[in-house]
């Protein structure tokens, strides 16, 4: 139920004026659909800001989860999803009462267990997050992209073996704790692929983050990962994607909400009815294009052979829904520049969001 400090979170961002970011830009009128399903904001999105590598005294860098959490509350977010290591049960117990306080929701980002020796600090981690009062979390499999981390099929079977069994050594402790895990698709796996992982391992306390992009540099069209995932939801990157094509295969970058070629309505809906709990977390990560080389041999080592009819389809919808105008980039600007060029990204995609 929203409370008072949310519908003042919502008039704030209706009245806001942007103090502090340098940058005029417009936003776009809300569709209808959009009511109703307010905007968390994933730390990801801060990638430059919270990780204090870029120094700004406009945007400082978080220090903590709360300095993030403060920061997504001014801006207007229903809620955050952060990284979850080491944390202390007094920091835990200030977290939950800032979010209470608020009236914000939680979403812990964790590391899998690697090993046995490693699930006590897996252990730790879900209990900080739960006296924080998330009750979900997500972790990922593969921190980077599959097709630059591996150049062999049977490379990309040794890590599948490794997960597989990362998410056995974390089943037994999320049930225990009775905390969801939700395991992202990060441009490991095909949606069918992780489904199929899901499925097989058959807990009611493992899931999925459906991100609503990552899998188009897989050749995957992203509403039909969003079928595919909306079942095992647990929780959500909500992004939308623009392409360009480049001498090598296409460009792919995060871009406002409601300008790429995701169908957010459908996505959204979906998700919802699967789990009516289900949380909308935004992930709009500003940075240089990422290079998607699918029209070279390396890409496709981790890969069985694409229908042909499929690839030209994917193909034909890169060239068709090319992204106008050109894609961001942040390479050539100056600190101050990225940072307000990522604030203005975050606050565009929650004010396309919340606006009545």
């Amino acid at each position: 139920m929203k409370n008072s400090n949310w519908n003042s979170r919502r008039e704030f961002v209706k009245k806001a004026s942007l103090a502090g970011i340098s940058l005029s830009f417009p936003f776009p009128e809300i569709p209808n659909f959009m009511k109703g399903y307010e905007l968390g904001i994933v730390v990801h999105s801060y990638g430059m800001r919270s990780s204090g590598r870029l120094q700004s005294a406009e945007f400082p860098a978080f220090q903590n989860a709360l300095d993030f959490m403060n920061h997504c509350h001014e801006i207007g977010a229903r809620g955050i999803q952060t990284v979850v290591n080491g944390w202390q049960s007094d920091f835990s117990k200030k977290v939950r009462e800032e979010r209470e306080r608020k009236g914000m929701y939680l979403e812990g980002s964790i590391g899998l267990p690697k090993t046995n020796e490693d699930v006590a600090r897996f252990e730790a981690d879900i209990l900080a997050a739960k006296e924080a009062g998330a009750t979900v979390v997500r972790s990922v499999c593969l921190n980077g992209r599959r097709y630059e981390n591996f150049s062999s099929r049977q490379e990309f079977m040794d890590f599948k073996k490794g997960a597989i069994q990362s998410l056995h050594l974390a089943e037994p402790t999320v049930r225990k704790h009775q905390i969801k895990l939700a395991i992202e698709n990060h441009k490991d796996w095909k949606a069918a692929e992780l489904a199929e992982i899901l499925k097989q391992l058959g807990s009611e306390w493992v899931g999925a983050t459906v991100d609503f992009g990552n899998n188009v540099s897989l050749i995957e069209d992203p509403n039909e990962v969003i079928e595919t995932l909306a079942p095992y939801a647990f929780s959500t990157h909500i992004k939308d994607m623009g392409v360009q094509e480049y001498e090598d295969g296409f460009l792919l970058s995060e871009v406002p909400l409601g300008e790429g070629i995701v169908d957010l309505k459908k996505g959204m809906d979906l998700c919802k009815k699967y789990n009516p709990q289900v949380t909308f977390s935004l992930e709009m990560i500003t940075r240089d294009p990422l290079k998607v080389p699918c029209l070279t041999d390396g890409y496709w080592g981790t890969f069985d052979n694409p229908k042909a009819r499929d690839f030209a389809r994917h193909l034909a919808m890169i060239k068709k829904k090319s992204f106008s105008g050109g894609l961001q980039k942040t390479s050539g600007l100056t600190d101050s520049e990225k940072l307000n060029l990522e604030e203005k990204n975050v606050v565009q995609c929650i004010q396309w969001a919340n606006s009545q």
